[in-house]
């Protein structure tokens, strides 16, 4: 099994639509993880992901085989503070990498920095607790907490925000 000093990490590119869209519309089917609540089709997932206004960075980790396991994309939405940019990561459900997350990270935040941005911003489902650990783990800390966000069948989830500052 790689370690993350020895997994490979690479922008993402059109041709990983399929496998990355695939492992995230099983999340999304699954649940509880994603803010995400509706399956995203080849074209959407590359128009979100890989191109849109917002788009900073879409980073993918691979396997042994050279095979996505995970990616992580920043981009720009007019609700951040200037300077701040969004995080979004995802890995397949099935056959998880350890080490994936620390080695897209390390990729994201160099990109980040290098683009000049002055914070990372990671909202998550509080009901999401791998991920909170991770951003956690990762060096984020929390600042802001949305109550009750209502879901598409209706439930109410708080959403915790998290933030990474890039300084120096």
């Amino acid at each position: 099994m790689a370690d993350a000093a020895t997994i490979n990490v690479r922008p993402a590119r059109v041709e990983d639509v399929p496998a990355l869209c695939a492992f995230l519309n099983e999340i999304i089917r699954i649940g509880g993880t994603t803010a995400h609540e509706t399956p995203f089709t080849h074209e959407s997932f590359a128009s979100h992901f890989l191109a849109g206004p917002g788009f900073v960075s879409c980073f993918v980790a691979e396997d042994d085989s050279g095979e996505p396991c995970a990616f992580q994309a920043l981009e720009r939405w007019d609700g951040l503070p200037e300077g701040w940019v969004d995080i979004g990561t995802f890995a397949r459900a099935h056959e998880k990498v350890p080490g994936a997350g620390t080695a897209l990270f390390a990729a994201t935040k160099a990109q980040a920095r290098d683009a000049g941005f002055l914070a990372i911003n990671a909202t998550i489902r509080a009901d999401n607790i791998g991920g909170l650990a991770y951003y956690s783990k990762m060096g984020f800390v929390d600042y802001k907490i949305d109550k009750g966000v209502p879901l598409k069948d209706g439930r109410l989830i708080d959403r915790i925000s998290k933030r990474y500052l890039l300084g120096g």
